[in-house]
């Protein structure tokens, strides 16, 4: 039977790109990074409650450092990841792990089934692996922004995003023995677009598709920032959500 590679959406050049762009703003002193701390956080508290010690855990995306300090302060031995040089489509290089955590990573990778594969097979026995994205209830105002940008014909300018039936799927093709896919809200109010545009470039969250957009003219922008300004609420702030999904499986 002839393999079919999986289309091409995003880029893993841009993505990189991104990430390098953001690790630089990150050393400013109010780069934001509230998505990454909201998923660490919410990781710390799953493995306490878990009760979970992992022998050898790999945390992955994880660029302030915490998750890592905080495992092995438990007495874990812990390999860390740098997203700029991981391909997240390609086999891990190490294995036996009985913990993976992986970080705003895969959802933004062409072949995502071959990713959670990947991960699956890099654990030991009953280890588990848990995985957070940002998912498809995020950033409405947003959209709805971008579309009155260029209301005849808008460009793709937001990269598609996993919603939890699709992951709850994508975790049974990987072949997890159990799995479970969770989802939160994490509500940020922002005072205007251009506030919105850099806290997702502070934290790598723009677009990496592979067909760039080209920039917005002046008057597509200001129809963008008018429109995202309609979503105000009484304290003349817009509401963005964004959903963190969790993907947790167990390995045979």
């Amino acid at each position: 039977m002839e393999s079919r590679s999986p289309p091409r959406i995003f880029s893993r050049q841009r993505r990189q790109a991104g990430l390098r762009r953001a690790l630089v703003r990150q050393s400013q002193r109010d780069a934001a990074r509230y998505v990454l701390d909201d998923m660490v956080e919410d990781i710390l508290e799953r493995l306490e409650f878990m009760r979970l010690s992992p022998a050898k855990a790999l945390v992955i995306g994880d660029w302030t450092g915490t998750l890592a300090l905080s495992l092995r302060g438990n007495g874990s031995q812990v390999d860390e990841t740098d997203l700029r040089d991981l391909d997240e489509e390609a086999p891990l290089p190490a294995g036996g792990y009985d913990l993976i955590v992986s970080l705003a990573s895969i959802g933004r990778v062409n072949d995502l089934p071959g990713s959670l594969t990947h991960l699956r097979a890099a654990l030991a026995a009953d280890g588990i692996m848990i995985a957070s994205i940002v998912g498809a209830g995020s950033l409405s105002n947003l959209r709805r922004a971008m579309i009155a940008a260029e209301p005849d014909r808008p460009a793709a300018r937001m990269h598609p995003l996993v919603d939890n039936a699709a992951a709850s799927g994508l975790m049974q093709r990987a072949l997890f023995r159990r799995q479970v896919v969770d989802g939160r809200s994490l509500e940020v109010a922002f005072s205007s677009l251009d506030r919105l545009v850099s806290d997702l470039r502070d934290q790598a969250m723009t677009s990496s598709l592979a067909s760039s957009a080209p920039p917005l003219g002046r008057e597509a922008l200001g129809r963008a920032r008018d429109a995202f300004l309609e979503g105000r609420n009484k304290q003349n702030r817009v509401v963005e959500t964004f959903e963190i999904l969790t993907l947790t499986g167990w390995k045979d």
